[in-house]
């Protein structure tokens, strides 16, 4: 029984009825074109797909790459907000105890306390990425300084050297928080 063509599946090869060597060879090599055809037809489709899953693995594994340094970025400075809050209290401490006269005259167990209180509080804010600027000696430089004032010197090598700190300066994590407040020696000649 013969099949009609029209209800033969695409890539389905029939074989029957086939009563002569001959015609039986050429429908074998016939066959096992269409066989190889297929099988190549297969194997681009399997390598078409191998390829699109390895791409979409490497995008994911990049995707997931990025979202961890975006989160440890966010992490680093998470906390910015509070430590800029805290910088001003740092400046009081630093006041309170830079008025050598009056810290003197303080009892001495309190001044203990307080400034036990400072060292917790300072080691705190380094732990969390905190750090100071200290320029002092260096050249000022206008990226990081912020000039409070201009000092006439008389050395020439002083001149826009950074003479003293009036503000100390902060950064977070290497990014800069508050620039330090400084005199700068300006030289004139005469």
């Amino acid at each position: 029984m013969k099949k009609d063509e029209k209800n033969e599946p695409e890539n389905d090869i029939v074989a029957e009825n086939l009563d002569d060597s001959v015609v039986g060879e050429e429908a074998a090599g016939e066959t096992i074109k269409k066989l190889r055809e297929k099988l190549k037809k297969s194997e681009a489709e399997r390598q078409e797909y191998l390829t699109g899953w390895q791409r979409a693995k490497a995008d994911l594994i990049n995707a997931r790459k990025r979202d961890e340094a975006d989160h440890k970025e966010f992490l680093k400075f998470a906390n910015e907000r509070l430590i800029d809050g805290l910088i001003p209290v740092l400046d009081s401490f630093e006041l309170a105890m830079g008025n050598r006269e009056a810290w003197e005259k303080a009892d001495k167990n309190w001044r203990i306390g307080v400034e036990y209180i400072y060292g917790q509080l300072k080691k705190a804010l380094t732990d969390s990425g905190l750090e100071e600027i200290n320029p002092l000696g260096k050249k000022f430089d206008p990226s990081r300084d912020e000039a409070a004032e201009y000092v006439p010197v008389a050395d020439e090598n002083e001149n826009h050297q950074i003479l003293a700190v009036l503000q100390k300066g902060y950064t977070l994590n290497g990014r800069a928080m508050r620039p330090p407040k400084v005199k700068v020696g300006e030289y004139k000649k005469v």
